[in-house]
């Protein structure tokens, strides 16, 4: 990053979802290129955890909980400053057929994979404009891009944050801040592990089979690994990477194209 500060030279960063996963390894990748890391999440020992190893800060937190962003950022400033990066990664998933989706199914994906974002972002976006600075990167899905059956509040709400970080882009275009969207596919991770474990359940497939029918839906025949998405993370906070604004970007071993 430039424009009168490097990577290296002290920038904060926010990461949700961050006690494991893709947003442990969104929080290893920013220590490493020299951001200061809050690391939010619900699961306090295992946040403790990363925040220790990458000599970051950990707020335990809701991000779904009334007033939840502005206490959260309340208290990023107080212990590293004004927030330059935000990393909307938290999420969760279900997975039922349309008559078993229940209106608790349908709220919590939404309360959690968009309009924690929106809050989030509603409550950063205008001081990063007013800073001069500011990146902000949705951990989406592909689910965000493309429709899968027997979930459809999970497609719903990743499309739905999708589609506010394409209005939000056209809306700071001509500010400083870029607001970009990442959308895995299967990731190898606990979110993944479930999925196994529920194929396993409904088909009596080995874990083995199950797990091998989740690589098979990539070309690649492999889950993405979570270093992956945060590389690509990390890839769109520098300067030279200002252009890149607005975008869904597939990580997903090219199962999905456009």
């Amino acid at each position: 990053m430039s424009g009168g500060r490097t990577a290296s030279s002290g920038r904060v960063a926010v990461v949700t979802g961050a006690s494991r996963g893709i947003g442990a390894a969104v929080a290893r990748r920013l220590a490493g290129a020299g951001l200061r890391v809050a690391c939010v999440g619900r699961d306090r020992e295992a946040l403790e955890a990363v925040a220790r190893e990458v000599s970051g800060v950990a707020i335990v937190a809701d991000v779904t909980a009334s007033g939840a962003s502005e206490s959260i950022l309340a208290e990023v400033r107080t212990r590293l400053g004004d927030v330059d990066v935000l990393v909307a990664n938290a999420g969760v998933e279900a997975s039922a057929k349309l008559e078993r989706t229940t209106d608790e199914i349908w709220d919590r994906l939404m309360a959690t994979n968009a309009t924690a974002v929106f809050r989030l972002c509603r409550a950063v976006i205008p001081s990063m404009i007013a800073r001069g600075f500011g990146r902000v990167v949705v951990v989406a899905s592909n689910a965000g891009r493309v429709g899968y059956p027997y979930t459809s509040a999970y497609c719903a709400s990743k499309h739905a944050v999708v589609g506010l970080v394409r209005a939000l882009a056209a809306e700071v275009a001509k500010s400083p801040v870029t607001i970009n969207a990442v959308c895995p596919g299967f990731v190898d991770t606990e979110m993944a592990g479930r999925s196994v474990a529920k194929i396993v359940s409904s088909t009596g497939r080995t874990e083995e089979a199950a797990r091998a029918s989740l690589a098979e839906m990539s070309p690649q025949l492999r889950l993405i690994e979570p270093d992956e998405v945060a590389y690509l993370v990390t890839a769109l906070l520098p300067h030279e990477a200002r252009g890149i604004h607005g975008q869904a970007i597939g990580i997903d071993g090219g199962q999905t194209f456009g």
